[in-house]
Formats: structure tokens, C-alpha cells, sequence
């Protein structure tokens, strides 16, 4: 195993674990260490992507980041208009 397929591999893990976590109620998906989980795993597969590129996996991997982005940059501006 290369350094590009563990990378991807710990991404898939990280995404998985957030999507996992959200779905038994462990953690919130709105919420910090989700949005960084998901944020850190596609980064990562998209890393990976680097040794392998797969047009399919990286419009997703894009997309799924870009969504973590938008919920942590709703979660900062919401946090700071409560205080």
C-alpha cells in the first residue's frame, strides 16, 4: 500500500465514521467535528486521487468538501451572530 491509498483509505474512514456517527445519533452533522470530519476524508480521497485520477470520484469528493465548507461557514457566521 502507497501513501496515496492510505490516504484515501483513512478519508473513507473519516467520511464513513461522520456519515455512521450522524445516523446513531452520536454526533451532530451540523456541528464542528462532523463538517471537519467530512472536510478532512474528502480532502484526503481527493489526495489520493493524485496516484489515480477518477473523474466520478472527484466530482463527488469536490462537492462533498464544498458542503462541509458551506456548513462550517454557516456554523461561524451563526455562532457569532448569537454572540
Amino acid at each position: 500500500m502507497n501513501l496515496f491509498d492510505a490516504a484515501g483509505l483513512i478519508g473513507v474512514a473519516l467520511m464513513l465514521g461522520a456519515y455512521a456517527a450522524g445516523q446513531a445519533r452520536w454526533l451532530d452533522p451540523l456541528k464542528l467535528t462532523a463538517l471537519l470530519m467530512n472536510l478532512f476524508g474528502a480532502s484526503l480521497v481527493l489526495f489520493s486521487m493524485i496516484h489515480a485520477f477518477n473523474l466520478a470520484a472527484f466530482v463527488m469528493e469536490s462537492a462533498w468538501a464544498l458542503v462541509a465548507i458551506y456548513g462550517l461557514i454557516r456554523l461561524v457566521v451563526t455562532r457569532r451572530r448569537g454572540s
